[in-house]
């Protein structure tokens, strides 16, 4: 369970979709307050999530080989094929664009029209949640968490067992680490502003022109591993 927790944590913390939401949101005005409560919100949900499943399993993992543990294994196993199958699609969606014809501009430029259409989408996101509250940054914490790596970890925590202290640190740390890229990004915005400003815009430029080629090797590296691990599983 233990790395199973580990490299779904780490797909969701690199995840670039939240990422670059917020970016944008530390880069509002009152960043570092929406920023937290951006966190708070996506942490609370995320916790939500698990106590859920803690809930239905009493905090004792199932029996090997009894239904509720196949049908964890079974949902493991589907989540990380939907996941191979979108990242696969998306994949071949990026290809597609990018073969298409360019004007005389982005020659010039070099940028590509994907390129162009992603900046202009990000600047118009930016106007956007310039102008949000606090209670509406919050609101993006959930919306904008990788439900389908969300619902991977979900399947996984079904095995935690509440009565050794190891599966509560397990746990804590799942929740640490998925949550470290914004944690990470809030604390550097607070402590060293105008340092966090320059390098955050970077990664921002950087997740315009290759969000797709990201998003797509989190989903592929952590899809192939949750099916490999549930036939395994399903199998032994």
């Amino acid at each position: 369970m233990v790395l199973d927790l580990v490299l779904i944590g780490l797909g969701i913390a690199v995840f670039p979709l939240p990422i670059a939401a917020f970016v944008l949101v530390l880069s509002a005005d009152r960043g570092i307050l929406k920023g937290l409560a951006f966190i708070v919100a996506w942490l609370a949900c995320f916790v939500a999530v698990l106590a859920v499943v803690l809930l239905a399993t009493g905090g004792e993992p199932p029996a090997p080989k009894s239904p509720p543990s196949t049908a964890a294994s079974a949902l493991k196993l589907a989540i990380g094929v939907g996941l191979i199958v979108y990242g696969w699609r998306r994949r071949k969606a990026g290809r597609r664009t990018g073969e298409h014809p360019r004007s005389e501009e982005m020659k010039e430029t070099g940028e590509t029209k994907e390129t162009q259409e992603a900046q202009e989408a990000s600047g118009g996101m930016a106007a956007r949640l310039d102008q949000i509250s606090v209670w509406t940054a919050a609101g993006l914490g959930p919306l904008l968490q990788p439900w389908g790596l969300v619902a991977a970890g979900a399947t996984t925590v079904v095995s935690a067992d509440l009565s050794h202290a190891g599966s509560f640190l397990a746990l804590f740390a799942y929740c640490l680490i998925a949550t470290s890229g914004l944690l990470t990004m809030e604390l550097y915005t607070t402590f060293a502003p105008d340092s966090a400003r320059v390098r955050l815009g970077r990664l921002r430029t950087w997740l315009q022109s290759h969000q797709d080629q990201a998003l797509v090797s989190v989903v592929l590296v952590v899809g192939l591993f949750l099916v490999g691990k549930s036939i395994y599983q399903l199998t032994s």
